[in-house]
């Protein structure tokens, strides 16, 4: 007898399947969800089609109860909750411009990142939500079960409760946590921002709304290639789920290689010695090099972001009607991550990223990210490594290429393209101590740990994820 994706069941004496060897499977599972991926593609139509949803810029006087702060001029809610716009002060060792200032998003409260799993014909499906954020370039995208803020789910805007939220706060009979991490966010818009990433198991039914869907993991990885349709908040619990490694028994997985583990470990953490990142709060009408005016505050030389207002109409959410300041990125951006295989191991080529919000000064980061049009005007050897590489890439070697968009509570429509490049085994970077490359078993480790990979790398960890159950 076999089971999940032609996977021989583990023997009677071996006991249960272990979570990874369960995630995996459900990875595999072509076909065998409860609803065709067809109808799941309907039901986001659907959801669409039903709800209303307006996003409209507003001058910033006309923000509800948002102001800019006497003598500071940061932009702050009249309750001091949700999150303010803030200035920051940075000076650094790292890149090509050493002091700079520039406005930031202070959330310092950790929110909430949870898929509910359960069980149907032997398969793991994720009860995931179509939900509605302002700054997503499309509205609606399916989102995890939870994405709540601290003061979303206290009710801070005295709207309706967040739904399904007791299995990530209490220990509700009949379920179990699978995953529980935090991770970072965005360290160049948020300073020290956290999520709480997590995965819960559920053994009994439990009644669905028509915002929600059960889909099994092999449907999100097939969801993963099309453009803007599975959210960025969805997409960094999917990166810390421990799915088995490409080309290893789900049943029994083999580990990262200890000493491999140690020395990537103590690369990491010579880095972190080795630049130095001072970051300070500083008034918002301290920030140098950005102006402001009755709709937006924006760089001097038009690039970057702009801090603008939007009022927002929608019906599906707690409240049906609010006001808020977004980051807008100027420009799209490009994220890549170059992928090798040797002796049948899939490694990923990372390097060390310093950006001011991070709480401990570097993360991981993929091979190659950055806004090109950031770099106009600076020399050659100032702009990234690998990074007109991966802008020219031969089409043949890219694998993965799909535009999706960052977190849409906060940013406004803020857009990267994600490529997965594969190389030749003996392709090396520029000589540089800020690259290694990473075998993806040994990086799906990391993330059971915080703060080591960061957001943009962690959306490609997802997509090599599709990559493999998908595509092998």
């Amino acid at each position: 007898m076999t089971s999940i994706a032609g996977m021989a069941p583990p023997p009677a004496e071996a006991g249960p399947w272990s979570p990874t060897a369960r995630f995996t499977a459900s990875a595999l599972a072509a076909g065998r969800g409860l609803h065709r991926t067809e109808e799941v593609h309907a039901w986001l139509a659907d959801r669409m089609a039903v709800h209303t949803f307006a996003v409209t810029p507003i001058p910033f006087a006309e923000l509800d109860q948002w102001t800019a702060q006497p003598g500071t001029g940061n932009l702050a809610h009249a309750s001091g909750r949700f999150f303010s716009v803030e200035g920051l002060r940075v000076k650094t060792d790292y890149g090509p411009v050493p002091e700079w200032s520039q406005p930031i998003v202070n959330q310092p409260e950790i929110g909430i990142l949870g898929i509910l799993v359960k069980e149907f014909d032997g398969v793991l499906h994720c009860l995931m939500s179509a939900k509605m954020e302002p700054g997503n370039v499309n509205l609606l995208q399916i989102s995890p079960t939870v994405q709540a803020t601290r003061s979303n789910y206290t009710r801070a805007h005295r709207g309706s409760a967040t739904a399904y939220l007791e299995y990530f706060l209490d220990r509700v009979p009949g379920s179990r946590v699978l995953v529980d991490v935090l991770q970072s966010e965005q360290g160049a818009w948020f300073h020290g921002k956290r999520n709480r990433n997590m995965v819960v198991e559920i053994e009994h039914d439990i009644e669905i709304g028509p915002d929600y869907c059960w889909m099994t993991f092999h449907q999100l990885f097939e969801l993963l290639s099309h453009d803007n349709l599975v959210n960025m908040d969805a997409r960094t619990v999917l990166s810390c789920v421990p799915f088995a490694p490409p080309g290893t028994d789900p049943l029994n997985p083999s580990g990262p290689n200890p000493l491999g583990h140690a020395e990537l470990l103590s690369w990491f953490t010579e880095a972190r010695t080795r630049y130095f990142l001072e970051a300070h709060q500083v008034p918002l009408n301290d920030v140098r090099g950005w102006h402001r005016t009755a709709t937006e505050i924006a760089h001097d030389e038009g690039r970057y972001f702009r801090v603008i207002a939007v009022s927002v109409a929608a019906t599906g959410r707690e409240v049906a009607s609010w006001t808020q300041p977004l980051i807008a990125p100027c420009e799209d951006g490009l994220v890549a991550m170059y992928v090798r295989r040797v002796a049948g191991e899939l490694q990923a080529l990372l390097h060390i990223r310093v950006e001011p919000g991070y709480r401990d000064t570097i993360e991981l980061a993929p091979t190659v990210q950055a806004t090109v049009s950031n770099y106009t005007g600076l020399p050659p050897e100032s702009w990234p490594p690998l990074l007109a590489m991966a802008v020219d890439a031969d089409p043949a070697s890219i694998i993965y290429d799909t535009l999706l968009s960052e977190e849409g509570g906060r940013f406004h429509h803020a857009l990267n393209r994600y490529r997965v490049i594969e190389v030749d085994e003996s392709f090396e970077p520029p000589a540089s101590t800020d690259f290694r490359w990473v075998p993806v078993g040994l990086l799906t480790e990391l993330l059971r740990h915080s703060h080591y990979v960061n957001v943009q790398a962690r959306s490609l960890v997802a997509s090599l994820h599709s990559l493999w159950a998908v595509r092998r």
